[in-house]
């Protein structure tokens, strides 16, 4: 099938500008600084912003699903609410319980294999089981175990090769030589949910870590004389890191900071989204416990931060409301970067030629107009 986008601005990781797109059999044709041609389906953007397709590295259930439900239609109902919010990818991300059947991962495998009808499952993020006790935030300490290689192995079993990122505390015994066994795997180690020192967050980083899950949220905060995790991420050019940027689990001021330091070559944006997402505001049930949706921001009832119930679009537009950053650094930390933690800018991340034609069209106020993964219209606004 052939698809034709006219008078777009479209952003790319590294600039913006106006033209369009030629899409044939799934895949990026031509890029165009001039509208027209003809295709089998035919897209006036009319002006609005054409971006590669955000991608979710953190997101744990949506439009009523959780990766934590053992269905057959978690990851359908998942994918289609993605699309809504401009995400043409993501990690379904949840927890392993290490005494218990893990009917929600094997579920989810055989569900992967299927066109969802929506963004592609890219894969698990799994956030544990090797985390800090005493940093586990909205993780149940039934999840949660002390690092073990064979409690990896059944890891790496029960999730089918599809293990793409592990949340794991470096400072754990035993937490290194994991480490150093996911990469060898291709598998992201990601530190997080770690109450580690500024140098055993090094040590980490030694064995392989090259990722950080959702950046000042459960983990030590910076002391002029005991600088924590955070100076060790900041000083660490390798490193990528998660950003929440809806202003509650990250205050706007810090989101500048953290991105003054960084550069936006190395910020990742994520929702950290929940099964509320896409619902109206109310009580959900997480893991088994109520928590509250309010504002786009997930609570227990102690007050504990479990996520959001933003959207990934409605996140860009807060970034650069608070950072002040150029149209096409969205770009960069929704789309190249994700795909660059995972290895895909060969096929993702950018508007190029030879790539998946996996994009998002926003209207100027961010809000999502159409939504094509494959060259397919999985999303529009208007139908």
């Amino acid at each position: 099938m052939s698809l034709v986008i006219s008078d777009a601005l479209i952003c790319n990781p590294d600039r913006t500008f106006k033209g369009g797109v030629v899409v044939e059999n799934g895949l990026i044709k031509e890029l165009r600084k001039e509208s027209g041609g003809k295709g089998e389906v035919e897209i006036d953007a009319s002006g609005r912003f054409l971006f590669p397709g955000f991608i979710d590295l953190h997101i744990q259930g949506a439009g009523g699903a959780d990766m934590l439900d053992n269905s057959r239609d978690k990851l359908h109902i998942i994918s289609q609410t993605c699309v809504r919010y401009g995400v043409t990818g993501f990690l379904g991300t949840t927890v392993y319980h290490p005494d218990e059947a893990n009917m929600h991962i094997s579920s989810a495998v055989q569900e992967a294999h299927q066109d969802l009808g929506g963004a592609r499952f890219l894969g698990f993020h799994l956030e544990g089981p090797f985390i800090a006790p005493k940093k586990r935030g909205m993780i149940q300490p039934t999840s949660i175990c002390a690092p073990s290689a064979k409690v990896l192995e059944d890891i790496l079993e029960i999730t089918g090769g599809l293990l793409r990122m592990m949340t794991i505390a470096p400072e754990l015994k035993g937490s290194i030589e994991i480490i150093k066994r996911l990469v060898d795997q291709s598998i992201v180690a990601s530190f997080g949910h770690s109450a580690a020192s500024y140098e055993e967050t090094l040590r980490g980083f030694e064995a392989g870590i090259s990722h950080v899950t959702h950046l000042f949220n459960a983990m030590n905060q910076m002391h002029h004389r005991s600088p924590g995790p955070l100076l060790a991420i900041f000083e660490s050019e390798g490193v990528t890191a998660q950003v929440i940027s809806d202003g509650v689990h990250i205050v706007p001021p810090m989101i500048r900071f953290a991105v003054s330091i960084l550069g936006s070559d190395r910020c990742v944006l994520i929702t950290d989204g929940m099964r509320a997402m896409g619902l109206p505001e109310g009580t959900y049930i997480y893991d088994g416990i109520e928590y509250v949706s309010k504002g786009g921001v997930a609570r227990y009832y102690d007050g504990t931060l479990i996520g959001t119930t933003l959207g990934l679009n409605q996140l860009a537009r807060r970034f650069l409301d608070f950072t002040g950053l150029p149209l096409h650094t969205v770009a960069k930390v929704a789309s190249w970067n994700p795909a660059s933690v995972l290895g895909l800018t060969g096929r993702k991340g950018s508007i190029e030629e030879g790539k998946d034609a996996d994009m998002v069209i926003l209207n100027r106020d961010f809000s999502v107009w159409k939504t094509i993964v494959g060259g397919k219209i999985v999303y529009d606004s208007e139908a």
